[in-house]
């Protein structure tokens, strides 16, 4: 019971799965078709009058023109056998003409995919009478060789002889089956793209490639329509009947996948944003690259006079023609002058950088230094103050002393002169002794 309510809840998940899978394949498609995406961009500068060419190439829309179209999509089974010599081996090959091959003799007749795969999307393979010699890793391999499309599905398949471990189950990389041994798988491979259903008779009306061309603040859906080519060699030009003969793309453009546009005699009104879209409906490609061209000053080169070449039948009837000699100034006269005054400039604003920080660090060592100077010279004026004080007082001093030393000299000599002893003349002494009495 358990596992029929599993195989229910599996059954109704995968259909819920499939139409959900449509729906958003189908949405996907109408958004791509709607829009292209950017995939480059170019910045593209040339001097007005000379021609220039804004490259646009895709090997995947190259043109083949293949008439086998049933070999241009094909699905093949592969297994990968673990044991015993683990090897890959081919199962099935399938082509959209609906042949099949089946590469081992022993899977003939019970391995085999459905007719309408390339109808429904259905590439599921189903095998009969399931052996033991079925275990191994089961890839689904999708290839659209004209879109340059590979897809891979992996299943593993396990076998077993007991019917409670059968099971299906995702194992975060692929999806296991557990299958009793006898019965009938199938290992789904789904893909309902209309890149693998779709096919159109008139397939060169699928391919298209044109060229527009962007004013400021237009949107490139809205954008002038220059060029269009298709794969079947049409080409469409638009605009003016001279914008249409400057403006083209090489007939082999689908051969080659160069869809280049070569604008000749650019001028400076051919300027702006062009686009280049590529366009394949059956291939689901939807892409876009863009240039942004600006026309510069044309390239005048100094014509200088021809020489006349030395010869002796020279008609000297006819008149010399007078010779014109073409001296082009250049329209900015200041084109040296400006290199000239930024380096003036730089070299100025170096030199003031530098006296600034000359000023400041004298001024600090004039700071640092000043404060000790003035001390010193209050002291040496107290000092010599000081000293001019001790001059003058010893002066008086040394006056007062002289003063004081002559008074004493004076002295001394009355001194002396009172101190010395007197000399009596006996003679006289005796005479005026006697006179005495």
């Amino acid at each position: 019971m358990k596992t029929e309510r599993e195989d229910i809840i599996f059954h109704a998940l995968l259909l819920i799965h499939i139409p959900v899978a449509c729906l958003f394949t189908a949405v996907s498609a109408q958004s791509d078709s709607s829009s292209s995406v950017v995939v480059a961009g170019y910045n593209v500068s040339a001097p007005a009058g000379s021609r220039v060419l804004l490259q646009c190439v895709s090997g995947r829309m190259v043109w083949t023109r293949d008439q086998v179209r049933d070999r241009q999509r094909v699905v093949h089974w592969d297994m990968y056998r673990a044991r015993p010599d683990y090897a890959m081996e081919r199962v099935v090959d399938m082509f959209s003409a609906g042949d099949q091959r089946i590469y081992n003799s022993y899977n003939l007749g019970r391995v085999g995919l459905s007719q309408t795969a390339f109808k429904d999307g259905n590439f599921s393979l189903v095998i009969k009478d399931v052996t033991m010699n079925d275990r191994g890793l089961y890839s689904c391999n999708l290839h659209h060789l004209y879109c340059h499309l590979y897809e891979t599905v992996r299943v593993q398949l396990n076998v077993t002889k007991s019917r409670r471990k059968e099971q299906r189950f995702w194992d975060g990389q692929k999806a296991v089956y557990v299958v009793l041994l006898g019965s009938t798988v199938v290992l789904p491979c789904i893909n309902r793209r209309n890149v693998w259903t779709d096919w159109s008779n008139e397939e060169e009306d699928q391919q298209v490639v044109h060229w527009d061309r962007q004013s400021a603040g237009v949107r490139h859906d809205r954008a002038d329509r220059l060029v269009d080519l298709y794969a079947s060699g049409e080409q469409r030009s638009y605009g003016p009947l001279f914008l249409q003969r400057k403006m083209n793309i090489s007939n082999q453009a689908f051969s080659e996948g160069d869809f280049s546009l070569a604008i000749s005699d650019l001028q400076p009104t051919d300027q702006g944003k062009y686009s280049c879209h590529l366009h394949h409906h059956y291939c689901g490609l939807h892409e876009r690259r863009e240039f942004h061209v600006t026309v510069d000053l044309p390239v005048i080169q100094p014509t200088l006079p021809a020489k006349a070449l030395p010869s002796e039948d020279k008609d000297t009837t006819k008149a010399e023609s007078p010779r014109v000699i073409n001296v082009i100034l250049p329209d900015q006269r200041h084109h040296f002058l400006l290199p000239l005054g930024y380096v003036l400039t730089s070299f100025l604003l170096l030199a003031f950088i530098i006296l600034i920080i000359i000023l400041i660090t004298r001024r600090r060592r004039t700071k640092e230094y000043t404060p000790q100077v003035s001390i010193r010279s209050s002291r040496s004026q107290s000092s010599s103050e000081e000293f001019e004080m001790d001059i003058a007082e010893m002066n008086v001093c040394c006056r007062e002393e002289r003063r004081f030393d002559y008074k004493n000299n004076l002295l001394k000599e009355k001194v002396h002169m009172n101190s010395q002893p007197k000399v009596i003349d006996l003679d006289k002494g005796e005479t005026t002794r006697e006179k005495r009495k």
